[in-house]
């Protein structure tokens, strides 16, 4: 699967925001900041890290489906792959 155009521009700027706030959350963990402050911080990130994960998933599904062949992932191994994200 390759992630083309506006899909692989967003996955990028989600990741890359998710990589600024865990930056974040580390820096705030060493100054011995607020727990609610880092908790909110790490929550984002890992939100952004999950809607870069769907993104990629349904990339891949409209592409399994719309171009099926040899190498297109099982129902079972694209169930696997879904829940991995959850």
């Amino acid at each position: 699967m390759e992630l083309e155009g506006e899909v692989l521009e967003e996955v990028v700027k989600r990741l890359r925001r998710a990589q600024g706030q865990i930056g974040g959350v580390i820096r705030m963990i060493e100054e011995g900041r607020d727990c609610a402050d880092v908790l909110t911080q790490l929550a984002a990130a890992s939100r952004a890290i999950e809607r870069a994960g769907f993104k990629v998933v349904a990339t891949g599904l409209r592409e399994c489906i719309a171009s099926p062949g040899e190498t297109t992932p099982s129902e079972e191994q694209l169930e696997r792959l879904f829940l991995s994200l959850a």
